[in-house]
C-alpha cells in the first residue's frame, strides 16, 4: 500500500494532498513547484470548464489556515517565497476576470494543447520532471501587469493532463483529507512496527540499531553497513537515504508534515472550499463532488440533482466494495499463477541439470563407442601387419635357403670345371647339368617377386563421421511429444461386458496433441494391444469377456513422437449377462416388445432372432418364459453365430446349435441332424433354461428348473449369441443376468 501513498513528484508520503480535476493526488508544495506561470499574452489554453461558483472574498489579515489568500500557517513551507506566493494569493488581478473567469481549469493533454508542462531541469526520485522556483527578474512584475493578467497551469505528474489555475491558486484544488488521515494512520503504523528497527545486514549478533533506511531497497542499514553496502557512488548515489521509521525526524513519520498536525485529537470535520464556515452535508450527483447547504441555496448546484451525503456515502462504499472483490479474485489468480512461476522456476532448474547430465551420458556413450571401435579397428591394422611381416619373413627364408643352395652348387660346377680329368668330368657332367637345371627351374617367374606390398589396403572412411560430429546438435522441434493423459476415472465405468474410459490432457499443456492410442489387455494379464487410434476422448470398448479384469492405459502422441503412457486403470466387466433380443439383426417377421425382452413372429414359418451379447468365455446362463403356446408348434432355443441363416428353423445349418421342443418331447439338432430325443416338453408358462459353459465347452438345457436330457453339444469353441427360432403361434419373453444354478437335479433319460 505505501506506493500508493507516495507524491508522484518528490516520492515520499505525501502531504497536504490536494485533488487535481484528473483526480491524481499530489503535495501541496510539490503542486507549487511544478507549477508554470504564463503571462496573459502567452496563453494558448482556452478555458474548458465554466466557474465552479463566485470567487470567495478576500480573508481579512491574519485568517486561519485554509482561509484563502493569506500567508497563513497552514500555507506550508515556501508559501511566501518567490513565484509560489503568487499561487496561493487571490489578489484584485487575479479576480478580475469575474465569475467567468473565477475558474480557468481546462485538461487538455500535452498532444491537444500543444503545451508542454516540463522543461526538464531537476528529476525527482520517482523519475518526474520539475520546474525549480526560478525568481522573477527584476520589474518582471511591472511588465507582466502591464501585459495583463498573469495565468498559472499545472499539469499532472501522473496523465500529463494540464489544469489552469484560477484566482485561487492551488487553493482551488479540494483536499484530499481522507487520503491525509490514511498516510497519518500508516505512519504511525509503521512507527509502531519498527520502533526497535535493526540493522539487516549486519553480521554481529544481536544486530546493531539501523541508522538510515534506503527507501529505494527497502533495507535498513546500521552505519558500518551503510558505508560498506550502500556507499553514496555509483547505481547508490541516486537513492534516498532517511532516518529509520521510529526517528522523529524521518520523512512521514510523524514529525511535522501535514498528516502529524492533530495526531493525538480527533479528526476536523471538512468544511466546504467554497463557504469555509459550511460543513459537507450533500452530494451533487451532477458534478460528482460534495457540497454544503449554502451551495445549494447561492452557489452553482442550486438546480442540480442532489442527494444526501450519509447515502451516497454508503452507497460508493458498496459499490467500491463489490469492484475490490473482483480486484481480490484477480488478486488470488495473481497469487496463483506466481506460485506457477515459482514452480516453473524450479521445474526449468531441474530440467537443465537433467538436460545437462543427460548430454553428458549420451557425449561419453560416443566417445566410448568410438573408443572400442578404434580399439577394433586397431586390432585388423595389427592382424594385417603381423600377416605381412609374417609372409615376408617367410618368402625371406625360402629365397635364402634356395639362394644358398644355388651358390653352393655353383660353386662346385665351378670347381668341376676346373678340373683336367675328362673321363672323371664326364662321369658326373650329366648329373650335374641336370641338377643345374632343376635349380634353375625353382627360380620361376615370379619366384623374385615379393607376395605382398608394403602399403596397406585399409582406407578408413572418417569423413561420414567427423561430418555428423560437426552436425551434432539439438533438435529443435517446435512442439516436443505430448504430456501423460489424464485418466478421468469418475467417468470410467463397465456396462455388462463393455467398458468406457475418459481422459483428458493436463491443464496448462502447450504442446499440441494430434491424437491419442488406447491400449486393453486381454483380461488374464497378458499383453497390452491398441484398441482405439483418433481424437476423441471417451471410447466405449464392446464384445469383451464378462466376469473378466482388464487393464486399460492410453497416451498421446503428436508430429514430434509419442508420449507416456497414462496411469493403468483396472475396469471389472459384469459377472452375469445383461441382454434383449436384437432388433437391428432380426428376421424382418419377427415382432419385438417389452423393450426388446418379448418376442413373436408374423409368419407361420420359423424365424430366428439373436441376442445383444456375445459369448466367448466364462459360464452363462439365462431363461425363456413361454407366454402364449398354441397349435403345438416346434419353438428352437440355443445360440448361434452372427451369420446364422434367420429364415428357418435353428439348428437346421452349421452355424446354430439348439434344442426343438413340441408340447411331449425334445430334439438337440445342429446340421440339420436330429439327436437325443428326450421325453417332456413345453406348454403355456413353461421356463426354458440355456446354459452355455465355455469352459468346459458344452451347452446344457433346462425345462422347468431341470436338466432336459444330457449336455447338448461338447467341444463348441468361438464367439456365440444367444438365440431363438419360432412361429406366430409362439410369444417368449426372455430373463438375463441369472445365477448360474448351483444344484442340477438328474437329467432325463433320452428315448432311443
Amino acid at each position: 500500500m505505501e506506493e500508493e501513498l507516495k507524491c508522484p513528484v518528490c516520492g515520499s508520503l505525501f502531504r497536504e494532498p490536494i485533488i487535481l480535476p484528473c483526480s491524481h493526488n499530489v503535495c501541496l508544495p510539490c503542486a507549487r513547484t511544478i507549477a508554470v506561470q504564463t503571462p496573459e499574452s502567452e496563453q494558448h489554453l482556452p478555458p474548458l470548464l465554466h466557474s465552479r461558483g463566485p470567487a470567495p472574498p478576500a480573508a481579512a489579515p491574519g485568517a486561519g489556515p485554509g482561509a484563502g489568500p493569506g500567508a497563513g500557517p497552514g500555507a506550508g513551507p515556501g508559501a511566501a517565497a518567490g513565484s509560489a506566493a503568487c499561487l496561493d494569493s487571490e489578489s484584485a488581478a487575479g479576480g478580475g476576470g469575474g465569475g467567468d473567469h473565477a475558474d480557468k481549469l481546462s485538461l487538455h493533454s500535452e498532444t491537444d494543447s500543444g503545451y508542454g508542462s516540463y522543461t526538464p531541469s531537476l528529476k525527482s526520485p520517482n523519475g518526474v520532471r520539475v520546474l525549480p522556483l526560478v525568481p522573477a527578474p527584476p520589474g518582471a512584475a511591472a511588465a507582466s501587469r502591464g501585459a495583463g493578467p498573469a495565468s498559472s497551469s499545472l499539469t499532472c505528474p501522473q496523465c500529463h493532463r494540464s489544469a489552469s489555475l484560477d484566482q485561487r491558486g492551488l487553493r482551488g484544488f479540494q483536499r484530499n483529507r481522507l487520503l491525509e488521515a490514511i498516510v497519518q494512520r500508516y505512519q504511525q503504523g509503521r512507527a509502531a512496527a519498527a520502533a526497535a528497527a535493526k540493522c539487516q545486514l549486519c553480521d554481529r549478533s544481536p544486530p546493531e540499531p539501523a541508522a538510515v533506511l534506503c527507501e529505494q531497497c527497502e533495507v535498513l542499514y546500521c552505519a558500518a553497513c551503510q558505508l560498506r553496502c550502500h556507499p553514496a557512488r555509483g547505481p547508490f548515489a541516486k537513492h534516498r537515504l532517511a532516518p529509520p521509521p521510529a526517528h522523529p525526524g524521518a520523512p512521514g513519520g510523524g514529525g511535522d508534515g501535514g498528516g502529524g498536525k492533530g495526531a493525538g485529537g480527533g479528526r476536523k470535520l471538512p468544511t466546504c472550499a467554497e463557504h469555509d464556515l459550511e460543513n459537507y452535508s450533500m452530494y451533487c450527483v451532477s458534478c460528482r463532488s460534495p457540497v454544503c447547504y449554502q451551495c445549494l441555496e447561492e452557489g452553482k448546484h442550486n438546480k442540480h440533482d442532489v442527494k444526501a451525503l450519509g447515502a451516497m456515502w454508503k452507497q460508493h462504499k458498496a459499490q467500491l466494495s463489490q469492484a475490490l472483490n473482483g480486484v481480490s479474485d484477480k488478486a488470488k489468480e495473481a497469487k496463483e499463477f506466481l506460485v506457477q512461476l515459482k514452480n516453473l522456476l524450479q521445474q526449468i532448474q531441474e530440467n537443465g541439470l537433467d538436460y545437462e547430465a543427460c548430454l553428458v551420458a549420451q557425449c561419453d556413450a560416443l566417445v566410448d563407442a568410438l573408443t572400442r571401435q578404434k580399439a577394433k579397428l586397431l586390432t585388423k591394422v595389427t592382424k594385417e601387419r603381423e600377416h605381412k611381416l609374417k609372409v615376408v619373413w617367410d618368402q625371406i627364408n625360402h629365397c635364402t635357403l634356395k639362394l644358398r643352395q644355388s651358390t653352393g652348387l655353383m660353386e662346385y660346377c665351378l670347381e668341376v670345371i676346373k678340373e683336367n680329368d675328362p673321363s672323371g668330368f664326364l662321369q658326373i657332367s650329366d648329373a650335374l647339368i641336370k641338377r643345374v637345371q632343376v635349380s634353375q627351374e625353382q627360380w620361376v617367374k615370379g619366384a623374385l617377386e615379393p607376395k605382398v606390398s608394403a602399403e596397406f589396403d585399409l582406407t578408413l572412411d572418417s569423413e561420414p563421421l567427423l561430418q555428423s560430429i560437426h552436425q551434432l546438435d539439438f533438435i529443435q522441434m517446435k512442439c516436443r511429444v505430448p504430456p501423460v493423459p489424464l485418466l478421468q476415472l469418475e467417468k470410467c465405468c463397465t456396462r455388462n461386458n463393455s467398458v468406457t474410459l475418459a481422459w483428458r490432457m493436463p491443464p496448462l499443456s502447450h504442446n499440441p496433441v494430434e491424437g491419442y492410442i488406447l491400449e486393453l489387455d486381454d483380461g488374464d494379464g497378458g499383453q497390452f494391444r491398441e484398441v482405439y487410434v483418433g481424437k476423441e476422448t471417451l471410447c466405449t470398448i464392446d464384445g469383451l469377456h464378462f466376469n473378466s479384469t482388464y487393464n486399460a492405459r492410453v497416451k498421446a502422441f503428436n508430429s514430434s513422437g509419442v508420449g507416456p503412457y497414462s496411469k493403468t486403470v483396472i475396469l471389472q466387466t459384469s459377472d452375469v449377462a445383461w441382454f434383449t433380443f436384437d432388433p437391428s439383426s432380426a428376421h424382418r417377421d419377427i415382432v419385438l416388445s417389452n423393450d426388446n425382452q418379448t418376442a413373436t413372429c408374423n409368419s407361420y414359418d420359423d424365424r430366428v432372432v439373436l441376442g445383444t451379447a456375445a459369448f466367448s468365455k466364462g459360464v452363462h446362463y439365462w431363461e425363456l418364459h413361454v407366454d402364449r403356446y398354441d397349435n403345438h408348434p416346434d419353438p428352437a432355443f440355443g445360440i448361434a453365430r452372427i451369420n446364422v441363416v434367420k429364415d428357418m428353423m435353428l439348428g437346421k445349418d452349421d452355424k446354430a446349435w439348439a434344442m426343438y421342443v413340441d408340447n411331449n418331447r425334445s430334439w438337440f439338432m445342429h446340421c440339420n441332424s436330429h439327436t437325443n430325443r428326450t421325453e417332456g416338453g413345453v406348454s403355456k408358462g413353461a421356463t426354458v433354461g440355456v446354459l452355455l459353459d465355455l469352459n468346459k465347452h458344452n451347452l446344457t438345457f433346462y425345462i422347468n428348473g431341470q436338466q432336459q436330457g444330457p449336455p447338448a453339444f461338447e467341444n463348441i469353441e468361438g464367439v456365440f449369441m444367444p438365440a431363438l427360432s419360432l412361429n406366430r403361434n409362439v410369444q417368449v419373453t426372455l430373463h438375463t443376468g441369472l445365477e448360474v444354478p448351483q444344484s442340477v437335479k438328474q437329467p432325463k433319460l433320452p428315448n432311443n
